[in-house]
């Protein structure tokens, strides 16, 4: 089995290289640390991690959750927040990235890990599906067929042949 990949997103160095030391005891491999959104930004296009585990405020102009909304948008990245803001405010500022975890600062390496195998998993399990969606769209268009899909209610959600 090959380690993970993970790009670590936090402006304070010796948090960075404290999550960093974690993360390779339980077996992951980090392929970066930035400080910055937009140099988060640059690492996930070079490095193409696995996971992100994004802080929240960095330093420059850009703060994680817009950074995370970019890269969810250019590269689909799963990120998780790894952050010591809780607040209501910034988690729906979040939530809006729909991320694929939120973990507060300090944080036990138990949940850490947990939180990343789910990740890991549940971003796998969403590739799979988007790829057999595709997979049936290509075999539904490509046939002479008639395809017609309703709703609960009788409302049409998708045709095809007519």
């Amino acid at each position: 089995m090959t380690a993970h990949g993970i790009l670590i997103v936090e402006d304070e160095g010796v948090v960075a290289l404290e999550i960093q030391d974690r993360l390779e005891s339980l077996g992951y491999s980090v392929v970066g640390v930035a400080s910055t959104g937009e140099r988060a930004i640059q690492m996930a296009a070079q490095h193409r991690p696995d996971l992100i585990l994004m802080d929240i405020i960095l330093r420059g102009d850009m703060d994680g959750i817009e950074a995370a909304r970019q890269i969810q948008q250019k590269f689909n990245i799963p990120v998780i927040y790894l952050t010591a803001h809780s607040d209501e405010a910034t988690l729906q500022r979040a939530k809006v990235t729909t991320p694929f975890g939120y973990v507060i600062k300090p944080f036990e390496e138990r949940d850490l890990h947990i939180a990343i195998e789910m990740a890991l998993y549940k971003h796998q399990m969403d590739q799979e599906l988007r790829a057999s969606e595709e997979r049936l769209r290509l075999l539904v268009e490509s046939g002479n067929d008639i395809v017609m899909v309703l709703d609960r209610d009788g409302k049409y959600t998708y045709v095809h042949g007519l």
